[in-house]
């Protein structure tokens, strides 16, 4: 039986990802900061299939015990500072946890066992203020956040330890996704959460930035996929995940708003004050090299998507009416 020891399990990505190898047979093991907080916090479909233990990103002789106790096959670390309003939030933590803490995994692994395969989160924040789009594994890094730059740290890292030491260590630069487990401080999830309270009366209107501001959305359980099929190669590698394809805040305020029946323009109200500045250009994501060489391709589309999210919101609150 292969053994998964996941970071971030109670997130997203981490959630998902343990989904899909508990049904490829793995051993799930889920490396938490605090294993009663993560019982609670863990989807119901996966409380009797994960096994959680205490973790700290900080403590790298913990990690050699975890390592050494579990013998874990692969590792794949979703541990992380958020992405969204926290970008800018404690530098100092963002590059310990984000950056730092993934040599400390590194090193553990070389310690431990050399055999161990290491698939790392990154994000499409190591571009920052790209220079060309779409934006490829090529693509010139220049982040513009302590998020963006501690995960690009992190790559690096990863590229190093490849070469010097041949550990089987990758990184998915994963653009947007989203699903129904998605954070409330995340733009989509706000926008379905909010429809689903003006559906139900309990919100009058919803307060946004610039609805014109596009990104590249995709979703979470598809991009976990990735990862699983890089530490499946031969040989490893670093993948851009995305779409390919941009939506503005304005579309996901439309999917979302008519799956209730509802028209957007009618509560949706327009912020200055929360716009963010422009980008040079478009970010969005050229995955042709994962599509090529692990036969890779999303499967749930944006408004299939946002449906999901708005359908999930949409049982949570009805049920605490």
């Amino acid at each position: 039986m292969q053994t998964a020891l996941i970071t971030g399990i109670t997130g997203q990505d981490g959630s998902y990802l343990a989904e899909l190898l508990d049904m490829k047979g793995y051993r799930v093991i889920g490396a938490v900061r605090d294993v009663q907080k993560a019982k609670q916090s863990l989807p119901v479909e996966l409380k009797n299939s994960v096994e959680l233990i205490a973790w700290d990103m900080l403590d790298q002789h913990r990690m050699i015990e975890v390592l050494s106790e579990y013998n874990p096959t692969e590792i794949y670390n979703f541990a992380a500072y958020s992405s969204g309003i926290g970008m800018y939030d404690d530098p100092i933590g963002v590059g310990e946890v984000n950056g730092l803490a993934v040599t400390r995994i590194l090193e553990a692994i070389r310690e431990v066992d050399d055999k161990i395969r290491f698939s790392q989160a990154s994000s499409r924040e190591i571009f920052g203020e790209a220079d060309e789009s779409p934006q490829t594994e090529s693509t010139t890094t220049n982040p513009r956040s302590p998020y963006g730059a501690a995960k690009l740290y992190a790559d690096s890292m990863i590229r190093i330890y490849r070469q010097r030491y041949n550990l089987f260590a990758c990184s998915a630069i994963l653009f947007n996704h989203e699903s129904p487990r998605r954070g409330l401080d995340f733009v989509t999830r706000k926008i379905t959460h909010e429809a689903v309270k003006i559906k139900l009366g309990l919100a009058n209107e919803l307060h946004l930035g610039n609805l014109d501001a596009q990104r590249d959305w995709g979703f979470s359980g598809d991009y976990v996929r990735v990862m699983w099929l890089m530490l499946q190669q031969k040989y490893a590698d670093d993948f851009v995940v995305a779409t390919g394809v941009v939506h503005s805040v304005r579309e996901l305020c439309e999917f979302a708003f008519s799956h209730l029946g509802l028209d957007y323009r009618d509560y949706v109200r327009e912020d200055e004050s929360a716009y963010r500045p422009a980008e040079s250009v478009i970010l969005v994501g050229c995955a042709d090299k994962a599509k090529i060489k692990l036969g890779w391709k999303p499967e749930i589309a944006f408004r299939e998507m946002v449906h999901m999210m708005v359908d999930a919101d949409l049982q949570n609150l009805s049920r605490k009416i």
